[in-house]
């Protein structure tokens, strides 16, 4: 193949108690990329719609994450990449690592796959350094890998790939302000307490159990962040009326999406998927925040070729 086409999926990163480590992809929201071979060595982002992001290889986030690929490659020829973003900037729902994620996955596509899946990530995470200041996993790796991920290790880094049950859905609202990543961990404690820390270890095996043995009562029982959820939170208008009506629709748990704004929940089933949207919706039609809304399965094999 001389060029390529893709969907990148959008991802909830945390998935409340799992900061830094836990992640899934979303089926119905995404960018798409196109991406070609070019005879000159290096890598050109050509066209950018949709977003005001830089076309600078060096100053987008696509653009770095190629560029450490191609550190470790032997090719002797560039690509250009055109970037239609349909996620948000700022949003909290993985735009910087669709982009990073798909840079290097589409390009691994068109050298024949010399490099594995895993090793993408640690590609993309660059990307995520730039856009964050921290090179996480937590988005790049449920785009690359699809479903539901674990970053066990960083040092060195393991990716564990995590069963994403069939009746599980989610809704994700997005309230339509900004809140940047960087921002948002600038304002986060580094130091917990012992008490905190045992009750969230408890919470992400108790949702990793849930989802492998697909029991939705403890996946619903384990969504609960004691650390991040009540800092960040005061950065969202609403979010306190939008996760108590969501449950109260039936949603199985409800938190942050990555660094905010984008809320998201957990539902058993599209119908109380939907229920929960409306909920959502209403939340912040009452406080006059315009907001878009997503229902979604899970994508179960993260970035594809489009036809």
């Amino acid at each position: 193949m001389e060029e390529i086409k893709i969907f990148c999926p959008a991802t909830i990163a945390n998935i409340s108690c799992g900061f830094d480590v836990l992640g899934v992809a979303l089926d119905s929201v995404g960018d798409e990329m196109v991406i070609r071979k070019v005879p000159r060595k290096g890598i050109y982002i050509t066209k950018l719609v949709g977003q005001d992001l830089p076309l600078e290889t060096e100053r987008n986030v696509a653009g770095v994450a190629a560029l450490a690929l191609m550190a470790e490659s032997d090719y002797e020829g560039g690509f250009e990449i055109e970037i239609y973003k349909k996620i948000k900037a700022g949003s909290g729902i993985g735009s910087s690592a669709a982009s990073s994620a798909g840079a290097v996955w589409g390009i691994n596509q068109l050298l024949m796959k010399p490099f594995p899946t895993s090793k993408l990530v640690e590609f993309a995470m660059e990307g995520e350094r730039l856009a964050s200041g921290v090179a996480h996993a937590d988005n790049v790796a449920p785009a690359l890998f699809g479903g539901f991920t674990l970053v066990r290790s960083y040092e060195p880094l393991d990716i564990i790939p995590i069963n994403s049950p069939s009746k599980l859905y989610a809704t994700v609202i997005h309230p339509q302000i900004e809140v940047k990543t960087s921002d948002s961990r600038k304002i986060l404690k580094t130091n917990i307490t012992l008490k905190d820390g045992i009750k969230q270890w408890g919470n992400v095996g108790g949702l990793v159990a849930g989802l492998f043995t697909e029991d939705y009562d403890l996946i619903g029982r384990s969504l609960i962040d004691h650390i991040v959820e009540p800092i960040r939170s005061i950065l969202i208008p609403g979010f306190d009326d939008v996760k108590s009506k969501s449950l109260e629709a039936g949603a199985l748990g409800c938190g942050i999406s990555g660094s905010g704004p984008s809320i998201f929940a957990f539902s058993k089933g599209e119908d109380i998927a939907q229920k929960v949207a409306l909920a959502m919706s209403n939340i912040y039609k009452n406080i006059e925040i315009d907001y878009d809304v997503h229902v979604s399965k899970f994508n179960t094999k993260g970035i594809k070729i489009l036809k």
